[in-house]
């Protein structure tokens, strides 16, 4: 059998035997070294020792640190405790209050110092122990960082291997990820990994594990060498069946997701974590219960700033047979049990995040529509497509993880070509306080219109679809930058990189909102000269509904003609009147190379670029003059001199 390796990818495990002074740290260390009963000339402090690689099964190196409990040695102490793999707490039978040190002195010590690692606590001098008795299953149900509780005894060589055998296997095969002692259940992430393997292994999707099914799964992930035969499988059913009824599907002759998971619960409660560790292990999953890294391509999404991430279609017709599959009741409506259902094989729920949580449309009973199922799944992609694959992998996305998104083109080359390559089209929201913004951002979810003011504190971010030229849909997404919150995006050099289009929204009622809004545009336009990030830009006239000032109007156009773009677009929120703008803002995304804004420093800038051509041209086109007479002059004397022969 090859080497072991820990959760870490690691070869070796480093051991730490802390504990109250005369509790028998050394004593434990010097019998598993020697296999013999210690000396009683013992030295205050061992040095490191290490084990045989072959000592216990999985063949992972060993190395024991004996450790002071004497106050001037702390310091050396707590760095020991913060480079262990797993520490090892000692406690002396025959001294109750080495017990209760436990509790009031060591675990918490470790907290202090931030250790996340496994605990075996070693109960010492067993032969002396008398009628002392010491609750472990209130502690062990206290503090989950405890793996276990082991009474051993150096003198009598009881146990010995077995506190430093649980105490790799803490390491290797941690029981903490994967059951909570103190309810005495499997931890919620680990039954949504084993409900995916459950999934992956039920090859024919009915439901069960069949016998051929659970014979592969053994094969595979449990004991390759002696797989079990038939009577072995029907022996494990029939004792799922004697205490779960429900966990064997007697019609199918199967096992049932509710009999895998009670399955793995045994294994674990029979000291037989290292099976289900090995399941997990074989289906790609890390020390966390996550996938491995390697599983995922993130490689494939390098991409320049202004390049973005979508879903290809081969995704997206996955997706729809995902929502088909959940929508049970075929209504065209997800409930919100129903999302959670589809992401019961992922770790999470990603769409638990308040980014994604309210950014699509609602059906009227609040679930998701086909629409906004695959519009969420667009916004997460824009902005994260890492955990947009690997949620496709989670939910049984069955091909090459590449095949699933494609980068688009740069923008710089979209304005060249003068059209987007683009489906999903990001579309900033700049504007000053109740100009309107978060209003035209709701109607854009189907949210109907409130007089009532929350100002936007961080970024909001809505999606949906918009139906374009000849009927083909787009997906719009919304982030609403707040008034205060511009200059931080205005910061970095590459912040309107992603930005395809930018509307600049204002009340059309007060004049202040209009001033404030001409100075965003000429901000976020100036920039984009600057970074070379241009973008089509669209003036909003809101709540059209209210008296408008005569003067502000001609000033709203007359900049716009200025800077080259549309002139405002009047809406109201207020009585549903949006002037078509969702089409027309895609419409104005769709085509890069015009609406784009010039400031008076751009068109200045512009000037003297054309101004220096012109004068290269007019430099090089006399000097191309003067070589034509040189050339003239020259051909003309050398003639004149021959002809003297």
């Amino acid at each position: 059998m090859g080497k072991a390796l820990t959760p870490e990818g690691k070869f070796g495990v480093r051991i730490v035997v802390a504990g109250d002074q005369g509790t028998g740290k050394s004593s434990l260390i010097e019998t598993i070294a020697t296999n013999d009963a210690p000396r009683t000339n013992l030295p205050r402090l061992l040095p490191p020792t290490r084990l045989p690689e072959n000592i216990f099964p999985d063949n992972v190196p060993i190395t024991i640190i004996d450790t002071s409990s004497n106050p001037e040695d702390r310091g050396k102490l707590e760095q020991e405790l913060k480079q262990a793999d797993v520490i090892v707490l000692t406690y002396a039978c025959d001294k109750p209050e080495t017990f209760n040190r436990l509790t009031t002195f060591w675990i918490p010590k470790l907290r202090q110092l931030e250790s996340k690692i496994p605990v075996i606590i070693a109960c010492c001098k067993l032969e002396l122990k008398h009628d002392n008795d010491y609750d472990h299953v209130r502690i062990l149900q206290q503090f989950p960082e405890i793996e276990n509780f082991i009474d051993c005894s150096a003198y009598e060589n009881i146990q010995i291997p077995e506190v430093f055998y649980y105490a790799q296997r803490a390491v290797i095969h941690s029981t903490n990820p994967l059951f909570d002692q103190k309810s005495q259940t499997l931890r919620p992430k680990l039954v949504r990994a084993l409900k995916r393997i459950f999934i992956l292994c039920d090859h024919d999707r009915d439901g069960v594990l069949s016998d051929v099914e659970f014979h592969d799964f053994h094969v595979k992930c449990l004991d390759s060498e002696t797989p079990l035969g038939t009577s072995e499988i029907i022996d494990v059913k029939e004792m799922v069946k004697n205490k779960l009824p429900e966990g064997v599907d007697e019609e199918k002759n199967g096992l049932t997701l509710i009999g895998f998971l009670f399955l793995h619960a045994l294994f674990i409660e029979n000291g037989r974590v290292d099976a289900t560790w090995n399941a997990l292990r074989k289906f790609g999953y890390n020390n966390d219960i996550k996938l491995s890294d390697d599983l995922i391509p993130r490689s494939s999404f390098k991409r320049n700033p202004d390049q973005s991430v979508e879903l290809t279609e081969e995704a997206i017709e996955f997706l729809k047979g995902v929502y088909e599959l959940f929508d049970t009741d075929l209504d065209n409506n997800l409930r919100y049990i129903e999302v959670e259902d589809v992401f019961s094989t992922a770790p999470e729920n990603p769409w638990s995040d308040v980014l994604y949580k309210d950014a699509a449309e609602e059906t009227a009973i609040g679930g998701l529509s086909l629409e906004a199922f695959l519009s969420k799944w667009n916004l997460m992609t824009l902005l994260n497509p890492v955990l947009t694959v690997e949620n496709l992998i989670y939910i049984g996305y069955p091909n090459n993880p590449l095949s699933a998104t494609r980068v688009t083109r740069r923008r710089s080359v979209d304005r060249k070509k003068k059209q987007s390559g683009k489906n999903v089209f990001q579309c900033f929201v700049f504007g000053p306080r109740r100009s309107g913004k978060s209003a035209l951002i709701n109607s854009f979810l189907g949210k109907p219109y409130s007089d009532s003011y929350f100002p936007t504190a961080d970024k909001k971010y809505a999606v949906n679809f918009v139906e374009h030229l000849g009927g083909i849909k787009k997906t719009l997404i919304f982030r609403e930058i707040p008034e205060d919150g511009v200059s931080k995006v205005l910061f970095g050099k590459d912040s309107l990189a992603a930005c395809d289009i930018a509307i600049f929204v204002y009340d059309s009622s007060d004049e202040s909102s209009w001033k404030t809004t001409a100075e965003l545009l000429e901000d976020v336009a100036g920039h984009g000269e600057d970074t070379g990030y241009e973008m089509p830009c669209l003036i909003v006239a809101a709540k059209s509904d209210l008296d408008q000032f005569p003067m502000l109007i001609q000033d709203s156009t007359r900049v716009s003609r200025y800077m080259g773009i549309e002139e405002p677009i009047e809406i109201s929120s207020k009585l549903g009147d949006f002037n078509d703008i969702f089409r027309r803002i895609v419409n104005a995304a769709q085509n890069p190379h015009l609406s784009i804004p010039e400031t008076e420093d751009g068109r200045s800038r512009k000037e003297n670029r054309l101004r220096k051509h012109s004068l290269r041209v007019v430099s090089v086109g006399a000097a191309a003059v003067a070589i034509v007479g040189l050339v003239t002059y020259c051909a003309w004397k050398s003639a004149k001199w021959i002809g003297c022969f």
